[in-house]
């Protein structure tokens, strides 16, 4: 065996890790006040981007070092590109090195009650806190959140006593789950005292990269900054070189390291150790550039650099490359055994004193590769087969090593089997693979699960491909499904979901294991999963007694699930009633909660308006006592619904503002999401275009552009051009996509008003394909009203008598309701005017001005006024013009109270026509009309298009329509010459 090699020589001092920090003079100044805030108690996010080797986490140690001397405590979390690292590693990290060094008391105030979730993650907590009780079980979207709420809480107590910077390196690594604790707790660092800087190598991302959606959804946050950094510049190169080395290089060498690194400071330090270590960077050396061989690329610098090694200890660095970027000596030693530790241990010190690894700081025989690039090189040069035998011999060793607390190490043990499955095959990679992914579970990191269980699957039924068998065959296959449909579920991929619960459900019912069955049938009480479950809720039914707890909880599901069917109304309020009646038996509020909130559902999904606001009404007082999201969020937004419907807006408006705090509060964006339909819709019925904007600018998703659109038309801010039609285009494939039926009609509706205001047949065309396709899919009761409410909308403005006869019948026979942005009587009113019925309408367009004004619904008042106006000028019946200029009063009185000047504009033609007497009609130069001329003299006093529709209450639209008219008629081509026509025709 080969000799160590020799230290590097070294007569020319190498101080990188000391220097000066060169040429980030102004990236430090911009992080330290970073850092000032958050001692100020303005947390902050920081972001350092840049290309492999551009100093993001040099830049992080700087600022780490400063924030030492301003007395932060400094924690650090590494991200590694293998997949052997357990969900929220960098996390992890960071928390254990706290718990690590805090007192019991001192952790036990600072962790609170969440100890016991943040334990599941950290075990080291439970050591120092050993009496925890387990906390309840939650829902997993409810448990993700305690989960990340304890971590946040823990993290801002901690910087309480004590300033806090978080370092998250090489983030472009990062796991799903630990990018989404990241989104959480930006949202909580506004008023804490912690500084979090994240690295990641921005030329890894794509528009497809986890980090890419983090990053996004970080950008939106105030305490948010990104610090992209580029490479020295030429003129910092030679002071760096000075301040590292001691060694002033000519002008003409220092340009030729510059060609070579571009600036990057970990190749330029490489090529200076290399230098120097080849004792060639001395005086003797550095006369001529032509003297110096500099190496090309990173990776050649460091392979140039590992050739210096002893032969030994190159291959010690290439067994510890393949365990990863942090290694174990411990580990390194067992696969090293045919040698002494003491020839292993010269073997580390030789790489360490090369600045190849490093010892991991407070880690007792632990160190790192002082740069991935360092153990990217090294793993290269493996061959396959080595590579894979390596793997092999790695995952013996961590077993054997880890023997008493091995499934902590499931998650690398994992990776390795598999990276080895060719020699060893599958059977420990299942194994483990299903020990993490369980974990990862338990963990809440569901994207982490669902990859490791279904590894774990195929690995078990020995499959490599989709397809896979059609039922479990064993007790441990099924645990594995059924734990993967739990995963796929939280992820909402519910046809996976589906199809392992399936798989699962037919292994437990075969085995009459009841307590399973029992699990998976009243799994998805929120009834996002009960259109594929149900089938399998009667086969569960057969296996337990039918008045037992187990059958409550069942029938709670199965009258949902038969209840929002077109025909199951009353089969579905049975299975519900006896659901209810076991509850009241068992004395169990959850479970009654959970009924009474499925009633809402259903008695909602038939328009049956007042016992959907009864049902949902006792299922938000039963959860004043408890602690359950999903039945409380599915009451409140069926009692929202129902207020809307029956026109009590104020109260609509206190449920869903509630439920928006809930849902922000558990950052759920699914809720959220479901929540702006009864917040935006209130907000637009009473008219607040303010409230209704802000609330789009918020949360800009969902209903959300939609509204935005909509509001404009209103208004007339906004002509409905090429742009709005892409966006509509777009929200229109959102919504065909969406499980939000509620929100796709309200969307097909505004489509519908869209159209009518502006009198565009694109616009029309698209909210009827939008309602045919609603009514030609599976549908409920509520979407078929909806559908058949933009289908009105469509007869009316295409006077099509037909269709509005056979609509009216099918609309008609329900109770009176608003479906926003529609009160269902003023629909009724239009389509009996287009079948000629003035008397039928007028009672319709009665009853909807009563309800409109009772519920303050004050658009649809207006419209409602000028409607039922319209249809009494053409009738013209005694009394009918009198009536019709009230309304149009109260029409216009209403609409510029709220700016609705398409409105005005159309309400100020028709008194002007009804008001003004029978004179014969001016003549103007250029057959220009009244109009046309009010426009041109404004034209002529330099007024802009959006001054001209302010002073003629017109909208911005139709002012432009006029001038293209205007500079037609008098053949001009510019507002300039325009004006001058009007000048020499005596307009002005």
């Amino acid at each position: 065996m080969s000799q160590p090699a020799p230290k590097p020589d070294r007569t020319t001092s190498i101080s990188l890790d000391s220097s000066v920090f060169v040429g980030r003079q102004q990236e430090m100044a911009a992080l330290e006040a970073a850092l000032h805030d958050a001692l100020s108690g303005q947390g902050r996010l920081v972001m350092l981007a840049g290309e492999p080797g551009i100093g993001k986490t040099r830049t992080a140690q700087e600022l780490a070092a400063y924030a030492k001397e301003h007395g932060v405590q400094v924690l650090w979390g590494w991200c590694y590109e293998e997949e052997g690292a357990p969900p929220y590693w960098p996390w992890v990290q960071t928390m254990r090195s706290y718990v690590q060094q805090a007192s019991r008391e001192q952790l036990a105030a600072e962790i609170g009650l969440g100890a016991a979730a943040i334990a599941d993650i950290v075990p080291e907590i439970r050591r120092k806190l050993p009496d925890l009780e387990t906390p309840p079980e939650l829902e997993p979207g409810q448990a993700r959140f305690r989960l990340f709420d304890s971590i946040t809480t823990f993290l801002k107590n901690a910087a309480q006593n004590q300033s806090l910077m978080l370092v998250l390196d090489d983030l472009h690594w990062a796991d799903r789950s630990s990018l989404l604790l990241l989104e959480f707790l930006a949202r909580e660092l506004v008023e804490s005292r912690i500084l979090l800087v994240g690295c990641y190598r921005d030329t890894d991302l794509s528009r497809q990269h986890t980090l890419t959606e983090t990053l996004a959804q970080l950008s939106r946050e105030p305490v948010f900054r990104r610090q992209v950094l580029r490479g020295l510049g030429q003129d910092d190169l030679g002071e760096f070189i000075k301040s590292t080395t001691g060694v002033q290089l000519p002008q003409n060498l220092t340009d030729t390291l510059y060609v070579h690194t571009e600036g990057n400071p970990f190749l330029m330090t490489e090529i200076i150790r290399l230098l120097s270590e080849s004792g060639e960077l001395t005086p003797d050396h550095i006369g001529t550039p032509e003297g110096i061989k500099i190496p090309d690329g990173v990776r050649e610098v460091i392979g140039q650099r590992l050739n210096r090694l002893s032969e030994y200890c190159n291959e010690v660095l290439t067994t510890a490359s393949i365990i990863g970027r942090e290694f174990d000596f411990r580990l390194l030693n067992i696969l090293n055994g045919e040698i002494s530790e003491e020839q292993l241990l010269q073997a580390v010190e030789e790489a360490v004193s090369f600045h190849l690894i490093e010892a991991v700081p407070g880690r007792m025989d632990r160190y790192q590769f002082v740069h991935a690039l360092v153990q990217q090189t090294l793993t290269e040069e493996v061959t396959t087969s080595r590579n894979v035998r390596l793997h092999a011999r790695t995952a013996e060793a961590m077993e054997q090593l880890y023997a008493a607390e091995v499934e902590a190490q499931a998650a690398e043990l994992a990776y390795h089997y598999s990276e080895a499955e060719a020699v060893l095959g599958t059977e420990r990679l299942g194994h483990f693979s299903r020990i993490a992914g369980e974990r990862a579970l338990a963990a809440y990191a569901f994207d982490e699960a669902s990859a490791f269980l279904s590894r774990a699957l195929e690995a078990r039924e020995g499959e490599t491909g989709p397809q896979l068998a059609e039922r479990a065959t064993d007790e441990d296959t099924a645990a594995i499904l059924l734990a993967l449909g739990y995963a796929q579920a939280a992820l909402d991929q519910i046809a996976g979901a589906l199809s392992s619960f399936h798989r699962a459900f037919d292994f437990y019912a075969s085995a009459v294991n009841v307590p399973k069955v029992v699990e998976i049938a009243e799994y998805g009480h929120s009834g996002y999963l009960i259109s594929g479950m149900s089938e399998l809720i009667p086969r569960a039914l057969d296996l337990v007694d039918p008045d037992s707890h187990d059958a409550g909880k069942i029938l709670a599901n199965y009258g949902y699930a038969l209840g929002v069917t077109v025909d199951g109304f009353d089969s579905g309020l049975a299975a519900l009633e006896r659901a209810l009646a076991i509850s009241k038996h068992e004395n169990d509020k959850v479970l009654e909660a959970r009924t009474q909130a499925n009633m809402a559902n259903v008695y909602g999904f038939h328009a049956h308006w007042e016992e959907c606001l009864n049902a949902g009404s006792r299922a938000i007082e039963l959860n004043m006592d408890l602690d359950d999201f999903q039945s409380e969020m599915r009451a409140r937004i069926w009692v929202a619904s129902a207020l809307l419907a029956k026109g009590d807006q104020d109260q609509a408006s206190y449920h869903g503002e509630h439920m928006l705090e809930l849902a922000e509060r558990r950052r759920d964006r699914t809720w959220i999401d479901r929540t702006l339909r009864p917040v935006l819709t209130a907000a637009v019925a009473r008219g607040d275009w303010d409230s209704a904007r802000e609330v789009c600018r918020r949360y800009p998703f969902g209903l959300s552009i939609p509204v935005t659109m909509f509001i404009d038309q209103m208004v007339g801010d906004a002509d409905f051009g090429l742009d709005t039609i892409d966006d509509v285009a777009r929200q229109d494939s959102y919504f065909r996509s969406t499980t939000d039926w509620i929100g796709r009609s309200s969307f097909v509706h505004m489509l519908a008003v869209v159209a009518r205001i502006t009198g565009d047949s694109g616009v029309l065309a698209l909210a009827e394909s939008n309602a045919v396709n609603i009514l030609s899919s599976e549908h409920q009761p509520n979407q078929e009203r909806a559908a058949n409410l933009t289908l009105a909308i469509v007869a009316v403005e295409r006077s099509d008598k037909d269709p509005a006869e056979r609509l009216y019948r099918s609309l008609v026979s329900a109770d009176q309701y608003y479906a926003w942005p529609l009160c269902s009587d003023r629909v009724l009113g239009l389509l009996s005017q287009t079948m000629g019925n003035g008397g039928q309408a007028q009672i319709h367009f009665e009853d909807a001005l009563v309800f409109c004004r009772n519920a303050g619904y004050r658009p649809e008042l207006a419209w409602t006024c000028c409607d039922y106006a319209d249809m009494l000028l053409r009738r013209n019946e005694p009394g009918d013009g009198t009536k019709a200029m009230s309304l149009l009063d109260e029409s216009l009185a209403v609409s510029t109270e709220l700016g609705m000047r398409p409105l005005m504009e159309q309400i100020t033609e028709r008194l002007d026509r009804i008001q003004a007497p029978p004179l014969p009609a001016p003549t103007y130069p250029a057959g220009l009309s009244h109009r046309e001329v009010e426009v041109l003299r404004l034209i002529a006093f330099g007024k802009t298009d959006r001054e001209i529709a302010e002073e003629l209450f017109i909208s911005f639209r139709t002012v432009g329509n006029h001038v293209s008219n205007i500079l037609n008629k008098t053949n001009t081509s510019n507002r300039t010459e325009a004006a001058t026509f009007a000048a020499h025709q005596g307009l002005t």
